[in-house]
C-alpha cells in the first residue's frame, strides 16, 4: 500500500474519489459533505491532498483546507474505498495528512468536525481534543462547505453553535495531555443525544410543514 502526497498525476482518480464520498454519505446519511470531481482536482493540484493506492487501484483519500488567513487547517474528505476498509488504512491516511499539515502550515491550528467515532478516536490519538464550535474558525467559507450535508439545517437552527458533528482541535503551541483514555462510550452517548434532540426537532418541523 502506497500513501503519498497527491500530485497532478493523481487527478485521474478525482471522479472515483468523489463517487466514493457520495456513496458513503448516502449510506451513513449524516456528517459527510459531498465534493465534486472538480473540487477534488483542485485540492490534488495544489499539493493539499493525500492518496492511498494499491498498485493503480484507489484505496483512500484525504485533503487539506486552510481558513482564517491560514490560521486554521482542517482535514476533510477522509474516505477509504469499501474494498480496503477495516484494515487500519484511515488512521494511516489521517496520520500522513496530519504530518503534511504540520510541515506545510507549522503555525496553524488543526481542527475537524465529524460524526464518525472512528475518526474521533484517530484524532484523539493524534492529540486533538473535543471543543465547542466557538473555538474553531469563524471563516464563513468553512461553514459554507457544510451546505451539502443532510443536517445543515441543524447548524443553521443553532446559529452555527452546535450540530450532530463533534468539533476537535489540535493546537501545536499547547501540548495536549491525554490524562484519560479515549472514552468511546461517552462520545457515543453524546452522539445519540444529539441525534435524538436535533433529528426529533427536524422531523417535527417536517410534519408541521406537511400539515400546513
Amino acid at each position: 500500500m502506497e500513501i503519498v502526497i497527491a500530485t497532478k498525476k493523481h487527478i485521474k482518480y478525482a471522479n472515483i474519489i468523489s463517487k466514493t464520498i457520495d456513496k458513503s454519505a448516502e449510506q451513513r446519511g449524516t456528517g459527510i459533505a459531498k465534493r465534486t470531481p472538480e473540487y477534488i482536482e483542485g485540492k490534488i493540484g495544489s499539493g493539499n491532498a493525500v492518496i492511498a493506492l494499491e498498485g493503480e487501484k484507489f484505496a483512500g483519500f484525504c485533503y487539506i483546507e486552510t481558513f482564517g488567513e491560514k490560521n486554521f487547517v482542517v482535514h476533510s474528505g477522509l474516505i477509504v474505498h469499501p474494498d480496503f476498509r477495516h484494515q487500519g488504512l484511515a488512521k494511516r491516511i489521517k496520520t500522513k495528512v496530519f504530518q503534511h499539515s504540520e510541515k506545510k502550515y507549522p503555525n496553524s491550528k488543526i481542527f475537524g468536525i465529524t460524526t464518525g467515532l472512528a475518526v474521533m478516536k484517530i484524532n484523539y490519538e493524534l492529540g486533538y481534543k473535543p471543543v465547542t464550535f466557538s473555538e474553531l474558525t469563524d471563516d464563513p467559507e468553512f461553514w459554507k462547505g457544510c451546505q451539502t450535508c443532510t443536517n445543515y439545517d441543524v447548524l443553521q437552527r443553532t446559529d452555527q453553535k452546535m450540530c450532530l458533528c463533534t468539533g476537535m482541535l489540535y493546537d501545536g503551541k499547547k501540548s495536549v495531555k491525554k490524562d484519560h483514555p479515549y472514552d468511546s462510550k461517552s462520545l457515543s452517548r453524546l452522539k445519540r443525544i444529539k441525534q435524538s434532540l436535533f433529528l426529533k426537532k427536524k422531523n417535527q418541523a417536517k410534519d408541521k410543514s406537511s400539515k400546513s
